[in-house]
């Protein structure tokens, strides 16, 4: 299972943007979540999961709005859940505080932690390739993301162009200097990763 952990960076200063951000997440992930996304504490908001591919699709979302400190768990939970996110525990909660808390420090803003009976070096190994694709992403630019957010509406690279007034040319540039095919490239491998990593999680009674 995964538990995503995400705190506001800075809340002190800056408006209150959880509930905008569960709105989003419950939205855009609600089917894939095994409760909705809700606020833990204060300025902090918390996911739970069984989909690799939705776990890091609630991360890459979150990192883009450049507001959280994000951090990833993976591991059992404790059945029965709790009625709510917020009432739930086992350890893939106690390992989303353990890498929130390191995301705090990290250049990206994001870490992963594994439970008790996970398999610590696949999650390690996905974490740093996370923290490398996050930080491609970060270096992109307002353009790439514009193109990237056409495509995966369902546009193609002629349409995206006619939509933006450029070139199809000009959009093929785009696509290749925002890495967007490496993007994608990337996730597949990463959702593979950590499916991986949930799957050598031992019960735990």
């Amino acid at each position: 299972m995964f538990v995503i952990t995400a705190d506001q960076v800075d809340s002190r200063h800056s408006a209150d943007y959880v509930e905008a951000a569960l709105d989003r997440l419950n939205d855009a992930y609600g089917a894939d979540l095994v409760l909705p996304a809700e606020r833990t504490a204060g300025d902090e908001i918390q996911a739970l999961t069984s989909s690799a591919a939705t776990a890091l699709g609630i991360v890459l979302e979150l990192f883009r709005a450049e507001r959280w400190s994000i951090g990833l768990g993976v591991g059992a939970v404790d059945r029965p859940l709790g009625s709510s996110t917020r009432a739930s525990r086992g350890e893939a909660f106690y390992a989303a505080r353990d890498a929130v808390e390191q995301a705090k420090s990290s250049q990206v803003r994001f870490a992963a932690a594994a439970g008790d009976h996970t398999d610590d070096i696949l999650t390690r190994d996905a974490a740093a390739l996370i923290a490398l694709l996050l930080l491609m992403l970060e270096r992109r630019t307002a353009g790439g993301w514009e193109i990237h957010d056409l495509l995966a509406a369902g546009l193609s690279q002629a349409q995206a162009a006619e939509r933006v007034g450029v070139t199809p040319g000009a959009v093929s540039l785009r696509v290749r200097t925002a890495g967007l095919k490496l993007q994608d490239a990337a996730v597949d491998a990463l959702v593979r990763m950590l499916e991986s990593a949930d799957a050598s999680t031992e019960e735990v009674s």
